[in-house]
């Protein structure tokens, strides 16, 4: 009974919006019950997050403004796709070495990539990543973008950055959104202009990696005993995304709703990354390891140094 009320005093506590309210926070506060507590509703909460985290991606959608991000995009469209690749590739290259499991592993180069938690929560019902696996990913993802927060600001002034180029750097290195608009927001107004334009950008590309990603999920099955993982989970869900994105962009008349969409979308995440905490347990952390930690790091120090050396040789522009 102790275990049940606790649960559902967490549940609410990341459930109704306050300035405490977090995805990293519910996530930790979801990976603490999980360790320390017997799980009450384990089933319950699996098929609930996966619901949520859907339906939250597709809220996402409408914080996106299609002509922004494209005009953004147009521009270094060439930069973004191979800064994708490139993230993808060491990423996957790391976890082969560091022998990661192969889905913790996609997910945490995407989320590097990308956008990170929002590209972990789109693509992993894609290669139906188990709890633990997303638990690290986002785990990982949001550990670095709370360092990022704090170290990029006082890193771009050492390096005697501009704000347009730290602004490029920000949105190129750190992982997640929000996260790259604190930093720009800290460092200048035209930093977090350039900054949040790039990084809508990139995060567009949520929807053909994720697409892909569903396509080719029999790589990903390769070995994989358990019942059910060969079937491919086409992300339908990405295509109200993109819906979601377009409304915002081309039907104004209801600009005054979007806000509240996105936010509950955000709110939603944050609940999900909750539930989804609350389905490792130390067995399960014993089995994942701290390797995929490791591959995060390592992932990231190599995506911020490159960018950091494009930006200030002025390629990247």
């Amino acid at each position: 009974m102790g275990h049940r009320i606790l649960f559902v005093v967490l549940l609410a506590a990341v459930a109704i919006p306050s300035p405490w309210t977090s995805p990293p926070l519910a996530l930790g506060l979801g990976v603490a019950f999980g360790l320390l507590a017997q799980h009450p509703w384990p089933k319950e909460a699996r098929s609930a997050s996966k619901v949520l985290l859907q339906g939250s991606v597709v809220l996402l959608g409408f914080a996106m403004n299609l002509s922004e991000v494209l005009r953004a995009g147009r521009s270094g469209f060439l930069y973004t796709l191979v800064g994708i690749a490139f993230a993808l590739a060491a990423g996957m290259l790391l976890g082969r070495i560091l022998k990661v499991a192969p889905r913790a592993s996609y997910l945490i180069s995407c989320g590097t990539a990308i956008c990170g938690g929002s590209a972990i929560a789109a693509i992993g019902p894609a290669v139906q990543a188990s709890d633990e696996e997303m638990s690290v990913a986002i785990g990982t993802v949001f550990l670095l973008n709370a360092i990022g927060l704090v170290v990029f600001p006082p890193l771009g002034h050492l390096f005697h950055l501009t704000e347009r180029e730290f602004g490029l750097w920000a949105a190129l290195a750190i992982h997640d959104t929000s996260s790259v608009v604190g930093a720009g927001a800290k460092f200048g107004p035209m930093a977090l202009t350039v900054a949040t334009t790039v990084k809508l950008a990139r995060a567009l590309w949520i929807v053909p990696l994720t697409l892909a990603t569903g396509a080719g999920l029999r790589w990903f099955a390769r070995g994989d005993a358990r019942p059910g993982r060969a079937k491919i989970a086409w992300p339908w869900f990405i295509a109200l995304f993109v819906v979601a994105a377009i409304l915002n962009t081309y039907l104004p008349a209801l600009s005054p709703v979007y806000p509240w969409l996105s936010k509950a979308g955000r709110l939603g995440l944050t609940v999900t990354l909750f539930l989804i905490g609350t389905g490792m347990s130390r067995a399960s952390l014993a089995r994942v390891g701290a390797r995929p930690l490791v591959q995060g790091v390592a992932l990231w120090i190599l995506v911020g140094g490159a960018s950091l050396a494009l930006v200030r040789g002025g390629i990247v522009d």
